[in-house]
């Protein structure tokens, strides 16, 4: 139990609240780490706060962190997660 003053929710309640921020999820797969911040500011202006960057590429990781810091208005995570490794580090 922790000390929290906001109740825990359960994966499916996270789930929907971040599909609740737009009707569209897009999936990107970010090749060079200049490109992930400017790409999530354009989603975000676009409407789509919600990002799922594919762990695909050696940047995938770094470019979550960066648009983390970086653009607090989008909300970010991971895609085409198929290890343990991957479940981790995400």
């Amino acid at each position: 139990m922790t000390d929290s003053p906001v109740p825990a929710q359960s994966a499916a309640e996270a789930a929907a609240s971040v599909l609740d921020l737009a009707p569209v999820l897009p999936v990107v797969v970010i090749d060079d780490l200049a490109d992930a911040v400017p790409l999530a500011r354009a989603l975000v202006a676009g409407g789509l706060p919600a990002i799922e960057v594919t762990l695909r590429t050696p940047v995938a990781l770094d470019a979550m962190a960066a648009i983390a810091a970086e653009v607090p208005e989008a909300v970010v995570g991971a895609g085409t997660v198929i290890s343990a490794g991957h479940v981790d580090a995400a």
